[in-house]
């Protein structure tokens, strides 16, 4: 059975490789768990019902995944846009956060409908590489601002907007050590040393006071809070189209760049260096991202981490299958996943933030047409606690910087499309 589904023989690998590699994928992925339900919660959703939502929409994912695409990619709700749902679509724009799950929704069959006809590519190859690392190490820079706020590391000034907080105090400390641990063990190779280290310093918050135990193990919690709780008619209001644009732009580059990566680690590449059965992986993504947002929870896409399951001899959908098979698993640990304090996720937040940061070695610093929208990313997707206005104004002063040097040939009719668009949206809305 496992040979006709995975063909296991064929990639070159057996069950034995395919198990300790899902096992593998979910260890360094599955912080999520822990991070993914504590922010949504910041939105007033049930903590308890975003864990099962979590948990389920990553099964769902790489379920889809490993039996319909047959690839070694995980899928869970994505980093970055967690935070924009939450800070910026929620907190800062007012919305409700079941507008922002309409949201989700919709960006999820946008997906679907495109990866259906095709059109990714041209999407893809139209936009320029600059501001696609640039897009990244905003929203790495953005996870980090998020880690430093929530720790108490950075706090609210009236004076200069931002200022040092008491960085003596415990949740500054434990996020702190935090980091150092997470840098510590990655260097020495410890499969899952985020989550080992997100549960070293919820220990350390139990043993000095900090963090009130309420058990490990338990039956899940119902979804029925979240579930079918998102309003799809509200999210169609005018407002919300350059939400669900950054919803979908982001995750389509994440998941493009993140399929990719994958498959050159475990040389699935055709001669040509292209994805085989790339529609059916960006049909599984774009799935889960809509069940995602019908149980209750922020975009679901393909993890990067999955290539450390492809480094332990993981190639085909069997290390997918085994990784949504630790996420039901994960169902039963929901008290462990409410214990975890905001300063035991800090140091992972920053830690992503930093791999996300590392595309800039990327980008020709020494080309000004292309530093320039770059640097307007990283500033301001942070300082606006916006992914959307950091894209905005990145694809603005792209165009800007060619049209005041005479360069017109430089900008694609993509980007012509899209800074005029987002132009128009400062203008009138």
């Amino acid at each position: 059975m496992f040979e006709k589904l995975f063909k296991l023989a064929e990639h070159g690998t057996t069950i034995k490789k395919e198990l300790i590699a899902g096992f593998t994928t979910f260890l360094t992925m599955g912080y999520i768990i822990f991070v993914n339900p504590s922010m949504l919660a910041m939105t007033g959703m049930d903590q308890g019902a975003v864990f099962v939502a979590t948990c389920l929409a990553a099964a769902i994912g790489c379920l889809i995944m490993g039996l319909y695409a047959n690839y070694p990619i995980a899928l869970a709700p994505g980093m970055g846009l967690n935070a924009f749902f939450t800070f910026t679509v929620v907190m800062e724009l007012g919305h409700s956060w079941n507008v922002a799950l309409g949201g989700v929704f919709i960006s999820g069959v946008i997906f679907t409908l495109l990866s259906i006809f095709k059109i990714r590519e041209w999407i893809i190859n139209s936009i320029p590489h600059a501001l696609r690392f640039g897009i990244a190490a905003g929203i790495g820079m953005f996870l980090a601002l998020i880690a430093l706020k929530n720790s108490g590391i950075i706090v609210a000034s009236p004076a200069t907007l931002v200022t040092l907080g008491d960085i003596t105090s415990f949740g500054p400390l434990m996020a702190i050590l935090g980091l150092f641990l997470i840098v510590g063990l990655v260097s020495l190779n410890v499969n899952g040393a985020v989550m080992i280290t997100i549960l070293i310093i919820t220990v350390l918050g139990l043993i000095f006071g900090d963090v009130t135990y309420s058990g490990i193990m338990s039956m899940p919690p119902p979804v029925a809070p979240t579930f079918l709780a998102l309003d799809i008619a509200g999210a169609f209001d005018v407002a919300m189209i350059s939400v669900i644009f950054a919803f979908l732009f982001v995750d389509l580059f994440d998941t493009s760049g993140t399929l990719v990566a994958v498959a050159q680690r475990g040389n699935l590449l055709d001669k040509d260096g292209n994805l085989p059965r790339l529609k059916k992986a960006l049909l599984a993504d774009s799935t889960a991202t809509i069940a995602g947002s019908m149980l209750g929870t922020s975009t679901t896409t393909s993890y990067v981490e999955s290539t450390a399951g492809v480094a332990a001899g993981g190639r085909t959908g069997l290390t997918a299958v085994v990784v949504a098979l630790c996420f039901i698993a994960a169902l039963f640990f929901s008290p462990l996943a409410g214990m975890v304090p905001a300063y035991a996720t800090a140091g992972a937040l920053f830690f992503v933030g930093v791999l996300m940061v590392a595309g800039l070695v990327h980008v020709k610093w020494d080309d000004l047409m292309d530093a320039v929208p770059v640097v307007v990313i990283l500033i301001t997707m942070p300082l606006t606690f916006s992914i959307a206005e950091g894209i905005a104004l990145g694809f603005i002063s792209y165009a800007a910087v060619r049209v005041f040097s005479g360069r017109f040939d430089e900008i694609s009719p993509s980007v012509w499309f899209l800074a005029a668009l987002f132009i128009a949206k400062f203008v009138f809305m």
